[in-house]
């Protein structure tokens, strides 16, 4: 399985080489772009879009969104993929908009098939949207029925988990469309939550390290600031610890078999 260590600090994709998970809302500032040393994707940060605004319509355009992933694919270079300008379905963000599950899912479908209308060659993913597994099957009809062989895909994303508290339930989603041949990112997945089932999940990607360094005293060869939520070190040690955790998990499971 690919971890994409998230990171809200552009520079890293020039000073890094593992993989990195950055958001085209921390990119659309920068005038120069810097060219990437590691392998890397762009997510459309879309939870803080519809958290702020409720709405796609106050952010970039779909034209807009695949002229800058363009750019970004022809300047920074080594981009795998890009979210599409999805919608979520989180209570949060469904009190925010004031749609329901069934209009979010369609809304997510309607981006990605716009997006790949615009420029079919950029590395666009589908993502799938819901609450309840059932809920996830039906987005992934509403791909097919719109012609979108999500099991030809090179990636299918799985939105709306990164903030569920049980493990459990996530991965029971994970594993049944894991079983219609998908080949799957898990967005945000928790680290629990990936020992459960990294060996059913192409990659992933998460945040959490600077989280917690905000709560953290900073590491002790940390002298240059109070807190790690910044921090080249401590994000690099966390993905370690991450690592150590999946490669545990799947030799548990390998044993068990």
């Amino acid at each position: 399985m690919r971890f994409l260590l998230g990171t809200h600090r552009p520079h890293w994709l020039a000073l890094l080489d593992v993989p990195l998970f950055v958001s085209d809302r921390t990119l659309r500032r920068y005038k120069t772009l810097p060219v990437a040393s590691c392998d890397w994707a762009c997510d459309s940060g879309g939870f803080s879009q519809l958290s702020q605004c409720g709405t796609w319509a106050c952010g970039p355009s779909p034209r807009d969104y695949a002229a800058r992933i363009r750019r970004y694919r022809d300047e920074i270079g080594r981009l795998l993929w890009a979210a599409p300008q999805d919608h979520m379905v989180e209570a949060k963000i469904l009190s925010r908009t004031g749609l329901d599950v069934a209009r979010h899912q369609e809304l997510t479908v309607s981006n990605y098939l716009e997006l790949r209308s615009l420029d079919a060659e950029l590395p666009f993913i589908p993502v799938l949207q819901g609450q309840s597994i059932e809920d996830y099957h039906r987005c992934a009809d509403r791909y097919e029925q719109r012609g979108v062989d999500l099991a030809a895909a090179p990636l299918v994303g799985v939105g709306s988990i990164c903030r569920r508290q049980h493990t459990a339930e996530v991965e029971g989603i994970v594993r049944s469309l894991a079983q219609r041949g998908y080949r799957l990112h898990a967005f945000g997945a928790k680290t629990l939550g990936l020992a459960r089932y990294a060996d059913i999940t192409a990659s992933s990607d998460s945040l959490a390290w600077s989280f917690a360094a905000r709560w953290q005293p900073p590491l002790p060869d940390c002298r240059g600031h109070r807190r790690c939520n910044n921090c080249v070190k401590f994000a690099l040690r966390w993905r370690r610890k991450i690592l150590m955790t999946i490669e545990k998990s799947g030799n548990n499971a390998a044993a068990a078999v």
